[in-house]
């Protein structure tokens, strides 16, 4: 006989006989949490004499333990490592979200291709049985002999499997479909979602065993709706996208074992997702020549540089309170550099509807990109084309001004890379710049110089 769930409060450790959404004893919001038992987790047990009982646990001093340099071991794909932070480790957790349908499941099916060659993967699927498994491997051509397929939900039962069949790495499509059968909630729910991932992380810790898990990213865009699962795990990968189009960013929003400004690019085809070594080339492919309102900036995501194009379009407003809209680019800061560019810039933009849009599913949230969405606004104004050749990078304060931007030499090195011409740069720089033969730098002190020195007065 099972035991009866109860539901505590994480902050005070008030049991109550349902779930709810405030704790009646403390107050706290979204503290209700449903565990197995019939006494509160969130309460100390005590002995009989009031006194905390004994743990045999001993702590270890720091320097007696060995380090040991991370096993890390590449899941065959080069951008999947790069976001990684070099590839995988032994014994971590991974968390693969996305919208359904972006691609998280033909991903981890995908790298199995190549993990099967040295170890043994375990793929449990709860959405789709063995023979659609089958039907989808032949399709993106994966015929790994150390590869083992279960369809399965309850959690018991996946991990007598594990059990059964020792694998080195297991992934789990979806975490949304397993539940614990000890548990009253239905499957999906915060509480399944919770105890179910730390039973994974349990496995990954004490076995040495590899985990990824996928977890579909709900309309308000989180996992499971809180997310709860972040702090559980070792690394949580983000699939960005359109699933209308055909480019996939594959971001790291924690990693403990690497950094998490990497990016991963992606296209998918008809017979799988296919990296893209060139993003900056993706990018730029199909940008319209001789039209105004669009302009071409580098960003670095990570260690990579990465040439992205913003255009802009202003329009006389029918409204009282003209519209601003801006897609993969901060609204705030948008708002900003439009009042900046009314002020400084002497352009009247505050009565138009604004809208800027970054092309290929970029968000740019560093400041290196304000100058080339002045240039762009400001363009789309005057209603004047900006030169194909021509970039911009730089930071645009509230005066003005123009600010330098790091690595500034590694981003004119991709420009040149790429064919550009014409580089609009702050005048002053904190670091020496090569010359690069072809590339015409134009360094201007603020976005009036800039203006003039690309599209005139």
């Amino acid at each position: 006989m099972k035991n009866k769930s109860v539901f505590f409060c994480t902050e005070c450790g008030n049991e109550t006989p349902k779930w709810s959404g405030r704790c009646p004893a403390c107050g706290a919001w979204n503290t209700i949490v449903e565990q197995q038992g019939s006494a509160g987790k969130g309460k100390k047990s005590t002995s009989s004499s009031g006194k905390t009982p004994f743990h045999t646990v001993k702590a270890i001093p720091l320097t007696e333990i060995e380090t040991t340099d991370e096993l890390r071991f590449s899941t065959g794909m080069k951008e999947l490592d790069r976001v990684l932070g070099g590839g995988a480790v032994k014994g971590s957790l991974v968390l693969v979200g996305g919208a359904p349908g972006i691609g998280k499941s033909t991903l981890m099916l995908q790298i199995c291709q190549t993990l099967c060659a040295f170890s043994k993967v375990l793929y449990v699927s709860g959405e789709e049985s063995v023979g659609q498994l089958k039907m989808r491997a032949r399709r993106l051509g994966v015929a790994g002999e150390n590869l083992y397929v279960l369809s399965e939900t309850n959690l018991e039962d996946v991990l007598a499997s594990v059990e059964q069949e020792q694998p080195d790495i297991l992934i789990v499509d979806s975490i949304q479909t397993l539940y614990n059968s000890d548990l009253d909630s239905a499957p999906g729910s915060v509480g399944q979602v919770k105890d179910c991932t730390l039973k994974l992380m349990e496995l990954a810790k004490g076995e040495g065993t590899t985990v990824f898990v996928i977890g579909h990213v709900n309309k308000e865009g989180s996992i499971a709706g809180p997310k709860v699962l972040e702090h559980m795990v070792d690394c949580v990968l983000y699939f960005e996208g359109d699933q209308h189009m055909s480019y996939r960013i594959l971001r790291a929003a924690k990693n403990r074992f690497g950094a998490t400004n990497e990016i991963g690019v992606f296209e998918m085809q008809g017979d799988g997702l296919a990296e893209v070594e060139n993003p900056s080339q993706m990018l730029l492919s199909g940008r319209p020549e001789d039209t105004p309102g669009t302009c071409v900036t580098c960003v670095m995501e990570g260690n990579r540089p990465v040439l992205a194009e913003i255009q802009a379009l202003l329009a006389p407003s029918s409204f009282s309170v003209p519209r601003r809209t801006s897609n993969g680019f901060d609204y705030n800061r948008a708002a900003m550099l439009i009042a900046v560019l009314e002020k400084r810039g002497g352009l009247k933009v505050s009565a138009c509807d604004s809208y800027i849009n970054i092309i290929g599913g970029l968000y740019l949230d560093e400041p290196a990109a304000d100058l080339a969405a002045v240039l762009a606004l400001a363009s789309s104004y005057l209603d004047k084309p900006i030169s194909s050749d021509l970039t911009a990078i730089g930071e645009v304060g509230l005066t003005g001004e123009l600010r330098s931007v790091d690595q500034l030499g590694q981003r004119l090195s991709e420009v040149h890379r790429l064919g550009f011409h014409r580089c609009v740069i702050p005048k002053r720089h904190r670091q020496k710049l090569g010359a690069l033969e072809g590339l015409q730098l134009i360094e201007v002190s603020n976005i009036g110089e800039a203006i003039r020195a690309v599209l005139g007065k």
